[in-house]
């Protein structure tokens, strides 16, 4: 369609890529992302043998079937086992991920340069370009899922570009249609070639009513303004997470980068976000001992300040942690 044309175009203008497929969700194009780098595999001689697929401990990917195999979700796992073969979790350890791929089986890596369910791990730069250097190294892709760290959150459109690298595939999805059922699978103009007429498809994907609204929401997101206020804000609210952290004493620690933050905790988080949503402050966990941020990118320093007070209070409505409490 026209619309899904232009918002093809804006994206393969603004990356790395020469190619452009849309599917309906996150889960959906990490799935087709797969299924690229096996096809890759194959037309650049590897066969079948060339196949399988490694994500990194802490991994989200999705819920279907290929993606949930590279989940690191041991609950989200379980009931569903056997899980689909040739997708493996491995250490995030370079080491670890080097022997992992010394057999010449590996088709591809798949990262996410900040885990979101994960704990919002931050993948710093430096580990993207050594984690880029090695799959070179061992001839496989790597497929970086921005489904939750793309289009703005890290004060850049896409976070890889904090890295001066550029991936073979990359996933988009949450942020892409303003709430409406979207995801994109963005492609060097390689794996472009490996694929055929009918090699992967989709009924809905890329449809005109939610292209449209796609690519206002990229062109508004990628605003040169916008980026500048998450990256100046985002630092403020760094600081201000770890004033609160030496403040009330009840923070093992803050990571994060932009509008996307990771505060781990000594009691429950589950618990913190009850009392701050009693107090009108909406969090969500990443596991059992860490509150996930994840702001608006509109959200003023005002606002954020009003946040990270109505946070603080919910760290001190907690029980007494001194002697004896978890930690």
């Amino acid at each position: 369609t026209e619309p899904g044309e232009a918002l093809a175009r804006f994206l393969v203008e603004r990356s790395f890529a020469s190619a452009v497929f849309f599917c309906n969700s996150g889960a959906e194009a990490n799935e087709g992302a797969f299924k690229m780098a096996r096809k890759w595999a194959r037309a650049a001689g590897g066969g079948e043998g060339r196949h399988e697929i490694l994500s990194l401990r802490g991994a989200f990917h999705g819920r279907l079937f290929g993606t949930l195999a590279a989940t690191d979700r041991p609950a989200y796992r379980l009931p569903f086992r056997p899980l689909a073969g040739g997708v493996s979790v491995v250490e995030r350890d370079l080491d670890d991920l080097a022997t992992a791929m010394a057999a010449g089986t590996v088709a591809a890596v798949i990262a996410e340069p900040v885990q979101g369910e994960g704990g919002v791990r931050v993948l710093d730069a430096g580990y993207l370009r050594e984690l880029r250097a090695l799959t070179r190294e061992h001839g496989a892709l790597l497929i970086l899922d921005e489904i939750q760290c793309g289009m703005g959150r890290t004060g850049s459109f896409f976070a890889y570009e904090q890295a001066g690298i550029e991936p073979d595939l990359l996933t988009l999805a949450k942020p892409m249609a303003g709430g409406l059922p979207m995801g994109a699978i963005l492609m060097s103009a390689e794996v472009a070639a490996a694929m055929a007429p009918g090699d992967h498809g989709t009924t809905f994907g890329g449809g005109p009513f939610v292209a449209s609204v796609a690519l206002h929401v990229a062109e508004r997101l990628a605003d040169p303004a916008l980026l500048a206020h998450v990256r100046e804000n985002g630092a403020w609210l760094g600081e201000a997470l770890a004033g609160v952290a030496r403040r009330t004493g009840r923070v093992r620690a803050v990571r994060g980068v932009g509008y996307m933050w990771g505060v781990d905790t000594h009691e429950k988080a589950g618990d913190v976000v009850a009392r701050a949503l009693d107090a009108g402050l909406l969090l969500v966990t990443a596991g059992d001992h860490t509150l996930r941020l994840l702001p608006p990118l509109v959200t003023t320093r005002a606002d954020l300040a009003r946040g990270v007070g109505l946070l603080e209070a919910a760290l001190e409505g907690a029980p007494s942690i001194r002697g004896g409490g978890e930690g």
